[in-house]
């Protein structure tokens, strides 16, 4: 199988405008991730995908690999399917371009289910996070996975789920991870369908690929990192760097 990892990297991110491009321990953001990624030595090539002259200079001027985006798009999976459409690859691996701290054993755990799937029968394969704390299973900004018996994912939420109702009940919450493992024909029949009304109301673009009928894989690791969606996400990171 031939193996990329696309980064899609949006410099007017909403509730953090410019978060790629700020510095963290002497590097932005994007290139730490870029350089994470590609010391992983998991793939045949790795690309930041982006619709910002800024981040791509800041890819390509210090010797990474960067292609500019054609058209305006809502979400990365369809900035990576457009970039992806001419590429002959088979599986292609979405890091989140704010998440600097993503590491090896993970993404080898996410390309492994399609080593191990001849059958071909998962399209897209996701990490997972069992986090305990009540302010981030109750934070929006913190999205939710649930999972059948074979860590399929049944549902994504910014709300808790599944919602204690009974608080006798011993249920274990997970967090998704922005990171993706994609057939190539799966994202690119994601970026072809319409958005539906539960994405829409979520703003959660795997959940398209649940409501065609798509199935996710989730695997869950134990390395949480820093995903920098605010200011103060980025001080942790900060912390966490040093």
């Amino acid at each position: 199988m031939k193996i990329i990892s696309m980064i899609p990297a949006r410099y007017s991110a909403s509730r953090f405008p410019g978060k790629l491009m700020q510095d963290l321990g002497g590097k932005t953001v994007i290139l730490r991730t870029y350089e994470a990624t590609v010391a992983t030595q998991l793939f045949d090539d790795v690309i930041v995908v982006t619709d910002s002259d800024i981040i791509y200079k800041e890819i390509v001027n210090n010797g990474g690999k960067a292609m500019m985006s054609i058209k305006e798009h809502e979400c990365g999976s369809d900035r990576i399917a457009e970039a992806v459409e001419s590429l002959d690859v088979d599986i292609v691996v979405n890091v989140q371009g704010d998440e600097p701290f993503t590491d090896v054993e993970s993404l080898g755990k996410l390309i492994d289910v399609f080593r191990s799937d001849a059958e071909k029968q998962i399209d897209l394969a996701s990490l997972m996070v069992h986090i305990t704390e009540e302010d981030e299973i109750n934070n929006p900004n913190t999205v939710k996975v649930i999972v059948d018996n074979f860590n399929f994912a049944l549902y994504f939420s910014r709300s808790p789920i599944p919602y204690p109702r009974d608080k006798t009940i011993d249920v274990k919450y997970f967090k998704h991870k922005g990171v993706y493992a994609f057939r190539k024909d799966a994202i690119l029949d994601f970026y072809k369908l319409p958005m539906k009304p539960l994405e829409a109301s979520e703003k959660i673009e795997c959940i398209r690929y649940l409501e065609y009928g798509k199935r996710i894989k989730m695997v869950e690791t134990d390395v949480q990192g820093v995903e920098i969606d605010t200011p103060e996400d980025l001080e942790r990171a900060k912390k966490l760097w040093k």
